[in-house]
């Protein structure tokens, strides 16, 4: 076989892959939607998922609040139901743990769930539900304590040495088995007191999965399926045979891991879709430093695995990265495609989320934004109890995402900002008349995009702390006018390559978007016209220019 054939059957190969993971998102998007137009679903606008509720395209502008908070309805109450509504969202991402639903094996309490779901509606918030069963963070921390002390009939993974970890296997079928009871009793039970409201409009199955401290399961059980044949979805998927270890060397534990949680969240998901086909995603836990497998949740969702995963788990619509590191945009960049909505369920709650919340709409069409730990933007910053330096360091996050010194009003403007564009961003996202722009790191000066009649050079306001990044969103109305919407960004636009002319303004607007419509505040045609400059909030400039 020639060089240039193998290279383009190998390009064959590769276009197959992508066309089976795009069809199995629409084939998934077809299912959600037979014969249940008025539950929460996924649906292609102009080739773009899009989030639907109450047959309205609907975007989440969200916040996650921290994980014990939900579990006491008082507290919520008192501490977390004001400070949602003072930062304008209008989405909530609550947990919901398998400890407290089930206390009693087959015993079911939805006195908790009840609860939020009413105290949401009295917000006029809707609910993502995070289900924490078999595994949060890596962990099996959120289990009942009856399966908790039953380690002999619900084993746990070990490492190679034979030290068992603190993760249920997802080899442990019983365990699987209850998990699908309990998430498909809890999945009823919303529709049957929720359908009509869909004040739940998301689940996420699970948090954060996989195994850290090891690449692999070495239970016994795993050691087994790990010495035969790969499985034929695994085949098909690599069009490779053999073992674990003949077919995929270094990535074979990964690999494994990967098969066998999909594999098992499928089975969970697939049972609560079934009682109520809500939306339900997998969130991911990032491949980071130091980059081997067990220094992050070896098997979660990361882009390395997600086709098995697809392949796996086709009732989840998308797979959401939690992201804490410095370096936001590029995540978004690694995690949106097609195929794979952006669905950002966790991310750092500082200055420069407001920007980030920009980017992800304007560039890659997200569904969903929400920092981690909403709740506390109303706190003074130093009330905040960040995590400790050695956790920080130890998990790879950036100390610096904690700081919500500003948060607060940037998140809260910038969620206003995107309401009242959501009309004019519906007609013109996923269009070549939208363009986004972020600075993405320390060297990284400015951007310049091109329209029809006009380009554009913007430069980026160097980082400050407890500043936004500079970022911002170009809608190009018609040929001549433009509605700038970012911050902490000068802006110059330029005639074409070629052009013996020059760019004026006709007219230069502050104000804001109504409805759709803009509404104008100040005419900048004096002085201000000298530099165009968005500040370090959030606000609306419309451009009208002409050549002479």
């Amino acid at each position: 076989m020639s060089v240039g054939y193998a290279c383009n059957m190998k390009e064959r190969n590769m276009v197959d892959i992508l066309m089976e993971e795009r069809n199995c998102l629409e084939k998934f998007l077809m299912t959600s939607e037979q014969g249940n137009e008025n539950i929460p679903q996924i649906r292609i606008d102009n080739g773009i998922p899009t989030l639907y509720v109450h047959n309205k395209p609907f975007f989440c502008l969200s916040g996650e609040i921290h994980n014990s908070s939900s579990s006491s309805l008082a507290y919520m109450e008192k501490h977390v139901w004001p400070a949602l509504k003072e930062l304008h969202l209008n989405t909530a991402i609550v947990p919901l743990s398998w400890e407290c639903l089930e206390p009693e094996e087959g015993q079911f309490d939805f006195s908790l769930a009840d609860g939020l779901i009413r105290q949401a509606r009295e917000a006029n918030i809707h609910i993502v539900f995070l289900w924490f069963g078999l595994w949060k963070n890596a962990e099996s921390m959120y289990v009942p304590a009856w399966m908790k002390k039953d380690t002999a009939t619900y084993f746990r993974a070990e490492k190679v040495s034979g030290e068992k970890l603190n993760t249920i296997s997802p080899l442990c079928d019983k365990a699987i088995e209850k998990d699908m009871l309990a998430f498909a009793a809890l999945m009823k039970h919303i529709r049957e007191i929720d359908k009509d409201q869909s004040t739940v409009i998301v689940m996420q199955v699970e948090n954060e999965i996989g195994l850290l401290g090891t690449p692999c399961d070495y239970s016994p059980a795993a050691r087994e399926l790990f010495s035969r044949e790969i499985p034929s979805e695994m085949s098909e998927i690599y069009n490779t045979v053999g073992t674990w270890k003949e077919a995929f060397g270094i990535n074979a534990e990964e690999y494994f891991m990967a098969y066998h949680f999909s594999k098992a969240v499928e089975k969970i998901a697939s049972a609560g879709r079934k009682e109520y086909p809500l939306p339900c995603y997998a969130n991911a836990w990032l491949k980071q430093y130091p980059w081997y497998a067990g220094s992050y949740p070896s098997g979660g969702p990361v882009p390395d695995v997600q086709k098995i995963w697809r392949k796996m788990a086709p009732s989840l619509f998308t797979f959401a990265p939690d992201i804490y590191v410095s370096y936001v945009a590029n995540v978004m960049d690694e995690y949106a495609s097609p195929e794979n909505p952006l669905f950002i369920p966790e991310v750092r709650k500082d200055a420069v989320a407001a920007s980030y919340c920009l980017y992800a709409f304007g560039q890659h069409n997200a569904i969903c934004f929400s920092p981690f730990g909403i709740e506390e933007l109303v706190l003074p910053p130093e009330a905040i109890d960040k995590p400790p330096m050695e956790v920080m360091i130890a998990l790879n996050i950036d100390p610096s995402a904690f700081d919500i010194t500003g948060s607060k009003d940037l998140l809260r403007d910038t969620y206003d900002l995107m309401n009242d564009l959501k009309p004019i961003y519906l007609q013109y996202r996923g269009t070549e008349h939208l363009q986004t722009y972020i600075r993405k790191g320390e060297v990284d000066y400015g951007a310049y995009l091109r329209f029809q009649e006009y380009d554009l050079a913007i430069s980026y306001a160097p980082r400050m702390t407890a500043k936004p990044l500079a970022a911002g969103m170009i809608f190009e109305l018609t040929p001549n006018r433009f509605l700038i919407t970012g911050m902490m960004s000068t802006l110059e636009f330029k005639v074409k390559a070629g052009e013996n002319l020059k760019v004026e303004y006709l007219r230069l607007e502050e104000g804001k978007t109504v409805n759709g419509k803009w509404e104008r505040g100040r005419i900048l045609n004096g002085d201000e016209k000298m530099s165009l400059r968005l500040g370090d909030k959030p606000s609306c400039i419309m451009v009208e220019l002409y050549k002479y």
